[in-house]
């Protein structure tokens, strides 16, 4: 029940991003708390950014929703758009662990090329290989969140078999600093090998230092770990480029995932 609801959610006619969204923004959610303790709710922040957590474009969905113990999803009914930003809070009326996501999300159109290396590259820049092709690329977005009241449950953390998605193999909230913390990617359903993974710092805005050092690719299985430097909030990004599917608007899309989580001492 749960997934098949996800599933009709996900479908649903979302609201497009706001014109001035680059593509290579992050999308993101925030919560005021990732350890409830005993809250009946979580207030949520949500946005795109340059730098991580500081929200220059309101996220605006439809399919804003909360996926809780047993698997059962809820849409958030109640948001708040703000221009610069999104604001909700999300109901948590039991205990166990809980999915927030902004549901996947139509974003604007562009072009890419691939470059001599053969990556997908977006834009029209004078680095452009000389013959490189054009082609049309649409934007899709997915912004997640695990958060926990009272002992941490697995149900939320099952993958959905849509789109692009990362599952935590690592608990959420068992994520420590200065110790590895494993995932795998996925895309409708099936691993993604050789991907970069981007982590960035809430710290990294006033210390210099954004990003996680060295470079994260998923294994041939999908897998990859993420050690945090020390304890605070952390973005990982995920950009995936390939063919849509049939009877889409362009013959490509650039799918973007972000997982927000909280390393602990």
């Amino acid at each position: 029940m749960g997934r098949l609801s996800f599933a009709a959610l996900a479908g649903a006619g979302l609201l497009a991003a706001a014109p001035s969204v680059a593509l290579a923004h992050m999308p993101f959610m925030l919560p005021n708390m990732f350890d409830l303790t005993d809250r009946d709710h979580v207030t949520i922040q949500a946005g795109f950014a340059e730098d991580a957590f500081i929200s220059e474009v309101v996220m605006k969905s439809d399919a804003f929703h909360t996926q809780g113990p047993g698997g059962a999803v809820a849409p958030i009914k109640d948001v708040t758009y703000l221009r610069d930003l999104a604001v909700f809070e999300a109901p948590v009326p039991g205990k166990g662990t809980y999915r927030i996501s902004s549901g996947e999300r139509f974003g604007r159109k562009g072009k890419m090329y691939k470059s001599a290396a053969g990556e997908w590259v977006i834009g029209e820049g004078a680095e452009k290989p000389a013959g490189a092709q054009l082609v049309d690329v649409q934007s899709m977005t997915l912004a997640e969140v695990y958060v926990t009241r009272g002992s941490p449950t697995k149900d939320a953390l099952a993958p959905t078999g849509k789109s692009l998605e990362l599952r935590p193999i690592t608990h959420p909230s068992e994520i420590f600093a200065a110790q590895p913390a494993t995932f795998e990617l996925l895309f409708e359903g099936k691993p993604v090998a050789g991907a970069n993974v981007e982590v960035y710092r809430s710290a990294g805005n006033y210390d210099g230092k954004k990003k996680v050092d060295g470079q994260i690719k998923t294994d041939a299985s999908g897998r990859f770990s993420i050690t945090a430097p020390d304890a605070g909030t952390y973005l990982a990004l995920i950009r995936h480029r390939t063919a849509s599917p049939a009877g889409a608007e362009t013959p490509y899309r650039s799918y973007s995932y972000t997982l927000t989580f909280e390393a602990t001492e």
